[in-house]
Parts: structure tokens; C-alpha cells; sequence
């Protein structure tokens, strides 16, 4: 049994953002930038966005937190969402979910410029992303994506089961494995006889946030299982949804919780948020010619 060691790639992929901020600094004169919006004061949430901070600092990436009350006006949101779309200086832009209840999700991200949303989670992209073209891709697939990558784990002719249909994980991690060529099975809560689609698949990609959802009967020998969920158990320790001790007998790879796919969500995000700054520096010649 191999790990995946997301933490190890994850490191390397800063260090190559790192590189590739630098080069657009001294020879297009452009500092990548990006702006998260926080709404409400939800610790997990506080949390994950301060772990962004802290990486586009290091990688040296301009970062902005818009911390926002939880009593705030979707119409507020909308205006600040306008007022970055404008600033020439702020590459990508992300609102940190969940948002309070008052406020339409689908809304808020749709007023995100395509081009500045670096989380991929604009119709736009959502769309280009399912025909193979070329968008922003939400970083935590995409980060699975390249960590499959880095192993030389070719999804391509396999039986891959994705546990978990939401618009942020699911459904993309499903069809960038079906434009990589898998045979693709995507189960939900809905899903009948979970075990029946988990047996006989080669990837198995979980990510609902169930601790022990899935055990080391639901798995077939030499599967190769990439843990996306994230739970924190009563006495503060970190896990996934997958048995770990237990499947990790019988997998050929597997993701720790943590240390798997969490770092590599960040580092992605920071790729994505290079990627909006050279369409920005391409936008700008266009202009200038």
C-alpha cells in the first residue's frame, strides 16, 4: 500500500507558484491577486480561509479577506462582488461557502466575473469544464486530478465510484474522471446498495463528511481510494470518511486524513489564481496592441 502524500506534492506545487509569481513580477510587472469573502463567523470557515491567507502570502500573492457580518444583504455582497470584478488588480476572486440561509448561493457566485473565479464554480466554467475545454477548475477534483497525476495513476479504462454528488466536489470530480476517460459511477444519498458500486470499482473517491462510510468490505482488493472528506471526531483529531486503518489493509493507495487531499485543494487554488493573472496580463496586451 502506497499513500498519496498530498502534503509532500502539495509543498511543491507552492514552490513552483512561488517561481511562477516571481517571473510574472519582473517580466510583466504583475503581482497575481486574490480576494476571499467571508460571511458570518463559522470556525471552519474562518479556518480554511486563513489557511488561504497564509498560502498566498508564502507564495507571494497578494490576498484580501472581505469579512462580512452574518446579517449582511445579499444586495451588499452583489455591490462587493462588482466592486473587485472591476479592481484591475485582484486576479481571482472566492466566497468562502456555506453562505447564511438568507442568501441565494447560486446568486452570488453566477455575479463572480468567469474570468476571476478561480473556485470554477460559475456556470461558465462549470460548462466548459464538462466539454474538456479549457476553465478554471474547482481545486479540490483538481487536485485530485494531480495527485493521480504525480503517482502515475491513470484513470483512463478504470471502474472509478465517486460517493458524493454536491456542485463543489461531486459533480465535477465526476466528469473530469469521465473526460479522463473512466467508466464512471457517481452514487448520492439516494443511491441504493452503496457497497454493490464500491466493489466493483478501481478508484473509489469519497467526500460527504460520514466518518467510516466506507469500510474494508465495501472495498475490493488492490483499490486505489482517495479520501476527500474531512470530519472532526469529538476528541479534536481529523478524519475522513473512509476506515482507514482497516481499508488501508487492502488498497493498493490510499489518502491520509489530513495530509491527502486538503493541502492539495489549497495549492490549486493558488495555481488557478496564477492561471487568472496571465489571462489578465493576455487581456491587457490584446488592449494595448
Amino acid at each position: 500500500m502506497t499513500i498519496l502524500d498530498g502534503k509532500g506534492l502539495s509543498n511543491k506545487i507552492k514552490e513552483e507558484v512561488k517561481a511562477d509569481v516571481i517571473e510574472l513580477q519582473t517580466t510583466k510587472g504583475i503581482t497575481p491577486g486574490l480576494a476571499v469573502v467571508l460571511v458570518g463567523a463559522d470556525p471552519a470557515s474562518a479556518a480554511y480561509v486563513n489557511m488561504k491567507s497564509k498560502a498566498c502570502k508564502q507564495a507571494g500573492i497578494y490576498s484580501i479577506v472581505h469579512e462580512m457580518p452574518e446579517t449582511i444583504s445579499q444586495d451588499k455582497i452583489l455591490e462587493i462582488l462588482a466592486m473587485m470584478n472591476r479592481n484591475p488588480n485582484i486576479d481571482g476572486i472566492l466566497v468562502q461557502l456555506p453562505l447564511p440561509k438568507h442568501v441565494d448561493t447560486t446568486a452570488i457566485l453566477e455575479a463572480i466575473a468567469p474570468e476571476k473565479d478561480v473556485d470554477g464554480f460559475h456556470a461558465y466554467n462549470t460548462g466548459r469544464m464538462t466539454l474538456g475545454l479549457d476553465s478554471f477548475i474547482p481545486a479540490t477534483p483538481y487536485g485530485v486530478m494531480r495527485l493521480l497525476e504525480e503517482y502515475d495513476i491513470n484513470p483512463e479504462g478504470k471502474n472509478v465510484c465517486v460517493v458524493g454528488a454536491s456542485n463543489i466536489v461531486g459533480k465535477p470530480m465526476s466528469t473530469l474522471l469521465l473526460n479522463a476517460n473512466a467508466t464512471v459511477t457517481t452514487c448520492h444519498i439516494y443511491t441504493k446498495n452503496l457497497k454493490e458500486h464500491t466493489l466493483n470499482a478501481d478508484i473509489i473517491c469519497v467526500g460527504v463528511g460520514k466518518v467510516n462510510l466506507i469500510t474494508e468490505d465495501m472495498v475490493k482488493d488492490g483499490a486505489i481510494i482517495i479520501d476527500i472528506g474531512i470530519n472532526r471526531l469529538d476528541n479534536g483529531k481529523l478524519v475522513g470518511d473512509v476506515d482507514f486503518e482497516n481499508v488501508s489493509k487492502k488498497c493498493s493507495y490510499i489518502t491520509p486524513v489530513p495530509g491527502g487531499v486538503g493541502p492539495m485543494t489549497i495549492a490549486m487554488l493558488l495555481v488557478n489564481t496564477i492561471k487568472a493573472a496571465r489571462l489578465r496580463e493576455e487581456r491587457e496586451r490584446k488592449l494595448n496592441d
